[in-house]
């Protein structure tokens, strides 16, 4: 019978010998500093982790049409806030001695051939469409995500009606229906609440239709099933749970919505069709401007400029936002 050796060569398995023993050394360090630096959310510059919202705000900021897009919105908005305290006239007021004069020292914008004050009728039809746009698009996105999800949530005859209404609004013609029912609020105060309320009618059901699609793969999730199961409301289920699973689509489609509720209203008043007079918007100047434009440009011009730095404002910040969103997206960079 052999005798154990004592040699000190041998080994044991330890745990601080052993094969499953942590690694020391230059190599350890550099395999630690590889496995934190791909981790998602990881800051190359500072070592720092950064929360989803952080990431989403850095690659929103980095592409240079995000900033323009910001600070384009924030001078139009500051506009329309500030525009009525430092215009020399107010918008109802006339002016008997100017009548088409042309942009001056006391009328910045000139004046229409009414003796109005075209920049005080600029700051008051940008507000009235800031208002449409910014109002429309929220109630939109609303009756979007609870009607959209709900679709999906309950499923069966509740989808198939949900479903049903839908394809019936996307086919009755919103244009003609709008138009015919903004004449009847034709020299009253009302056109613009009235115009918002049918913009909105008529104007989620395809949006309804994506935040169903989106919601399918959200409804079975063990989270969700699992609220069922403790006898929680569905109404709450679909707003805790549902809801925010899909606001990165709902915020990004907002944005959208601002510019076509814009363009939808500018189009109808164009035409005579959406703010009714006395009140003013940026489609209507743009429909009385249209018949001078040859003799008395300023009536066009100016109006749709600041129309323009609009829609692109908010167009730049709804790309920005959907590259910051999309991690597939080369254009928001590196975190």
């Amino acid at each position: 019978m052999s005798e154990p050796t004592n040699n000190s060569s041998v080994e044991l398995n330890t745990p601080k010998t052993g094969p499953c023993a942590p690694i020391k050394g230059p190599d350890a360090l550099s395999a630690a500093e590889r496995n934190e630096k791909h981790k998602p959310g990881r800051n190359e510059r500072d070592g720092k982790h950064m929360s989803r919202g952080r990431l989403i705000l850095r690659r929103f900021w980095r592409p240079v049409g995000s900033k323009i897009g910001v600070i384009g919105l924030a001078l139009v908005v500051l506009l329309a806030l500030i525009g009525p305290y430092i215009a020399n006239w107010d918008y109802w007021v006339v002016d008997d001695n100017a009548f088409l004069a042309p942009p001056d020292q006391y009328h910045w914008f000139g004046t229409s051939q009414g003796g109005f004050d075209l920049f005080a009728m600029t700051v008051e039809g940008l507000r009235k469409s800031l208002i449409i746009g910014f109002c429309v698009a929220l109630i939109v996105e609303t009756l979007a995500a609870l009607i959209g999800s709900a679709a999906a949530y309950f499923g069966k005859v509740a989808e198939k009606i949900i479903l049903w209404f839908i394809d019936l609004l996307l086919v009755i013609p919103s244009f003609l229906i709008i138009a015919i029912l903004s004449q009847h609020t034709s020299g009253k105060s009302t056109s613009t609440a009235l115009l918002i309320v049918l913009l909105s009618a008529f104007s989620w059901m395809l949006s309804a239709r994506v935040v169903r699609a989106m919601t399918l793969s959200v409804a079975n999730l063990d989270y969700v099933t699992a609220a069922r199961f403790m006898s929680v409301p569905p109404f709450t289920i679909i707003v805790k749970h549902v809801i925010p699973n899909i606001a990165s689509y709902l915020i990004i489609d907002l944005t959208l919505g601002v510019v076509a509720a814009i363009m939808s209203e500018t189009v109808l008043s164009f035409f005579g069709f959406g703010v009714q007079k006395p009140e003013t918007s940026l489609g209507t100047l743009l429909g009385d401007g249209m018949t001078a434009v040859t003799t008395s440009p300023w009536l066009f011009m100016f109006p749709a400029g600041v129309l323009v730095i609009l829609l692109l404002s908010v167009n730049f910040i709804g790309d920005g936002l959907r590259d910051a969103v999309d991690p597939s997206s080369k254009s928001g960079g590196k975190a």
